[in-house]
Formats: structure tokens, sequence, C-alpha cells
């Protein structure tokens, strides 16, 4: 009895086995609800793209700039892109690579030019805010000064900060005659209010990356997203916490004085 139990159980087990196996084949080949992201390029907004200036600034005086200001940017596959279990396990062992839910990139029952739509909109209103941000941040008046912000190729909110802190440096520098960079490169991310609040915006490990790719040495991480920031650190790359546009001024001041300087 024994031995037929035993021969049974085997059976049992084997034909159990076949379609775990099948499930398993099939989800090789079929596609997943994910998107594979990794760093993606990076933009001095002190500088130019495609040929024009980045920030460009009427109505006041603006000053020569040194160092860079980088904007920093993932890139993802796309909406009906088809991701594999390949693609996933791949990613999943690559620190340059990260798995992320389909809709938590693209909305549901989205197509293609819908999300390029709103990630455009999500650009626009973003530099609505951050000229709105720096300029109050100076005490300038808006109805005087003219600011016009160009970015191809690039959706979403999240270079809100980068901006605000490119239109300070034009037009204030570090406030004593230098740069606010303090010929730096310095990268970083971040939404921005009008009210110069600097918020969350994911992505932020592939972004570090890319920014030390690029050559910065520094970058500015909104307070929120620091433990994310820090997992896949590269070496060479010091992290500065912000919460607003005030903050980011004052501690890019103070790495360049000696002062105190936030860290994650």
């Amino acid at each position: 009895m024994f031995s037929s139990l035993a021969h049974s159980r085997a059976r049992v087990a084997a034909l159990c086995a076949l379609p775990v196996a099948g499930l398993i084949a099939v989800a090789g080949f079929a596609p997943l609800p994910f998107v594979v992201a990794q760093p993606g390029m990076t933009a001095n907004v002190l500088g130019e793209d495609q040929g024009r200036q980045i920030i460009t600034i009427t109505g006041a005086p603006t000053r020569p700039t040194g160092g860079e200001l980088r904007m920093t940017t993932i890139v993802a596959t796309g909406p009906s892109a088809e991701v594999g279990l390949g693609d996933v396990v791949d990613a999943w062992f690559r620190t340059d690579r990260a798995v992320l839910p389909r809709d938590a990139v693209y909305p549901a029952g989205k197509s293609v030019e819908e999300v390029e739509r709103r990630n455009t909109r999500a650009m626009e209103d973003s530099q609505d805010d951050a000229t709105a941000a720096a300029l109050a941040y100076l005490g300038e008046d808006p109805e005087d000064i003219e600011v016009t912000l160009h970015l191809a190729d690039v959706g979403g909110p999240s270079a809100g900060l980068l901006f605000s802190l490119g239109i300070v440096d034009k037009l204030d520098g570090d406030g004593e005659g230098g740069d606010l960079t303090g010929g730096r490169t310095v990268a970083g991310t971040g939404t921005i209010a009008e009210d110069g609040t600097v918020g969350p915006v994911g992505g932020v490990s592939l972004k570090t990356q890319a920014a030390r790719r690029d050559g910065a040495t520094v970058f500015l991480v909104p307070r929120a997203e620091c433990g994310e920031a820090r997992a896949e650190l590269p070496s060479g790359l010091r992290l500065i916490p912000v919460t607003t546009l005030d903050g980011a001024v004052d501690s890019l001041r103070a790495l360049e004085s000696g002062g105190d300087v936030p860290s994650c």
C-alpha cells in the first residue's frame, strides 16, 4: 500500500506541475502590466536646447552664469509597449532599471496621444509656477518681467525646482555677485508650486544616476524622497534635501560659503 500510495502522490504532483509549468511558460511570452524605466537625459537649464536658450528673460537685466543646473529625467517604455517576464527579471537585478506598474505611469484607458498631451500641459503649468515662484522669491514684479522657458521633448512637472533656480541665478546669482551654483554642476528634481513649495516626483534613484553620469556632484532632492535617493546613490554625488525654493537657494549659498548644509 505504501508503494502504491507513493506512486499515486507522485503522479498527482506531476499532473499538478503541468499547469504551473504551463503558466510560467506563458508568462514568459505574455505581456505584463508593467513598464521598465531607466535614467534619461539631463539638461542644463542655464544653457541651450536645440540652439535656443532654455531660459530667456526680458524686462530686467540678467547676469552671465557659471556652473550648471541640470534637470533630470527618466525614460520609460511606452504605454503600448509589451513588457515580458524576461524584461522584468532583467530589470529586477539591475540598479539602472526599475519596474513600475503601468497604471502608475500611464493612466488606464488613455492613448499615447492623450498621455503626451497631459504631460505637455503638466510641463507648461510647471513652467508658469516656476516663474511665479522665482519672481516672488526675488520680490520682482511679474508685470515688468517676462520669462520664456523652452525645453523640447520633455513632459511632466518634475523640472519645476530647477527652472526656478535657473531664473534666480540669471537674475540675482547668489545675491552677492557670485553664481548660485558656485561653479559646480548641480542637478536635481522636484515639482514647485507658486508659493515655492517643492514636491516629490518619483524615479529619484534613476535620476541620481543620470545626474552623476552627466557630471553632477550635487543633487537637490525633495526631502520626502531622501530614502529612495540614498538607495542607489552613485559615488561622488552629494544629496541635499529641499522642501522650498528658499531652502534650496540657502543650501546652495551655504555650500559655497562653508555654512551648514542639510543632508539626507
